[in-house]
């Protein structure tokens, strides 16, 4: 089989991708016919069908199917690469996407950003602040080169850096309660407001942590406004430690922590897109963010 070129895959995947010959030969500016014995020559190459012409569209063979899988693998490391090279040629990107989660202290994650972009006068950083399933969509859908918030370090998707824990806990205002803290239950808390954050993605499903099904809720965009509305009394719910230590302290929050009520603990990590080429400037942030990880951890 003589070599295959980038051109015969895009020909591949646009007519899969646009349904129909006709429709990939508009997006790729040839014709019809020159398109058909496009696609006739590389089955000729590598010696078995990708399509079925037997009905009214060509469909992928069994075989196709698969190949095609493979083929799509190999155009979208070409076109990482293709970024890459063009990052390395410019230097260092103008731009770095950073996405902080709604469960990140901020001073901690700003300080460690601004010691990095002090250094880095040519590149820019741009922020965002993202809840709950908000920044793994926008790291899914390549709209931020890394975030700062929990994940699923399961996940082949995810490359991971463990920063810190996050304790979160059951919070409440004193005199908020109608009953003891050791007698607070689903069903008596069922009854009462419980504060819980709003999901900033749009697409990905929406996930629930600590929500009691069927309580009445208060809903907020953040975690500094939920800690407020938690405070003047006006609902309950699972805050991060390093928000309510002091308030912890000073007895202007109680924790609910009980049997029915018993928090969690989540790893802050810093997060990436596996197997995608980064650039010079999300590189050494990413190696800052690892030597910041290895200090932390050192007994």
């Amino acid at each position: 089989m003589n070599g295959l070129t980038l051109a015969q895959l895009r020909s591949i995947d646009a007519v899969v991708s646009e349904g129909s010959l006709q429709a990939a030969a508009l997006r790729l500016g040839r014709t019809h016919p020159t398109l058909h014995t496009a696609i006739t020559n590389v089955e000729n190459q590598i010696g078995f069908p990708l399509f079925d012409r037997a009905g009214y569209r060509m469909t992928l063979t069994p075989v196709g199917e698969a190949f095609l899988s493979r083929a799509r693998r190999v155009l979208a490391e070409m076109a990482d690469l293709q970024v890459y090279a063009a990052h390395l040629a410019a230097g260092e990107e103008s731009e770095v996407r950073v996405v902080i989660g709604d469960l990140s202290p901020l001073p901690e994650m700003l300080q460690l950003l601004r010691t990095f972009f002090d250094g880095r006068p040519a590149t820019r950083l741009h922020l965002q602040f993202a809840a709950i399933s908000g920044p793994w969509e926008l790291l899914m859908q390549d709209r931020t080169d890394l975030i700062l918030h929990h994940v699923d370090q399961s996940d082949p998707r995810f490359e991971t850096i463990n920063l810190r824990r996050i304790r979160l806990i059951p919070v409440v205002a004193p005199n908020f309660l109608p009953f003891p803290v050791e007698e607070a239950s689903l069903e008596r808390m069922r009854d009462l407001v419980q504060c819980i954050i709003r999901d900033s993605a749009e697409q990905w499903p929406a996930k629930s942590y600590y929500v009691i099904e069927g309580a009445r809720t208060c809903t907020v965009s953040d975690q500094l406004m939920k800690k407020e509305v938690i405070l003047q009394g006006l609902g309950w719910g699972h805050m991060p430690d390093f928000l309510v230590d002091a308030e912890l302290r000073d007895g202007r929050l109680i924790s609910m922590a009980n049997s029915y009520f018993h928090g969690g603990v989540i790893e802050l990590v810093a997060a990436r897109r596996a197997g995608r080429a980064h650039g010079p400037a999300a590189s050494a942030l990413w190696r800052v963010l690892q030597g910041t990880a290895d200090s932390n951890h050192k007994p």
